[in-house]
């Protein structure tokens, strides 16, 4: 199994939340069966850092079910980078631009006009595909449901 994550997948591990059980068991399943580190974009990298923080206000605004500390979102992000920079959970993974732009711009010409998917559902799976994954951790059903048209197993 060579999983790509997303950026509610990684902070629902990091952080928490609703579906925290669900990525821990998809983490130790993929633990036990072996296949490296988790890629992980720059793109990703900048979602996940602005997630953690995205929750403290969140919680600052009343928003139901997300309970986010400064100092908890700073730990978190903490643990997140010092996992890149060790590289053995997750491992970050450059990805040309140009390479991103035309499997990105292939995925929004053949799906985007029918179910409507967004920039940055589009951005992670043409990155999956680069990276050649063949599983997609995600929690977004947008995201899932195009990883699938692509021929990706979704968690």
């Amino acid at each position: 199994m060579k999983p790509y994550a997303d950026t509610n997948f990684l902070t629902a591990f990091y952080s928490g939340g609703i579906h925290a059980t669900q990525a821990e068991r998809l983490i130790q399943q993929k633990a036990t069966e072996g296949g490296g580190p988790i890629a992980v974009t720059f793109l990703t990298r900048m979602e996940v850092i602005n997630s953690f923080q995205q929750q403290v206000y969140f919680t600052r605004n009343g928003v139901p079910g997300v309970h986010a500390s400064p100092e908890a979102a700073m730990l978190e992000e903490a643990l997140f980078l010092d996992d890149l920079r060790d590289g053995t959970f997750v491992h970050l993974m450059r990805i040309e631009d140009e390479t991103l732009a035309t499997v990105f711009e292939e995925l929004v010409h053949r799906h985007t006009i029918k179910h409507g998917f967004r920039a940055y559902d589009s951005m992670h799976v043409a990155s999956a595909l680069i990276l050649g994954c063949d599983t997609f951790w995600s929690f977004d059903t947008k995201a899932r449901k195009l990883a699938e048209l692509e021929g990706l197993k979704v968690n």
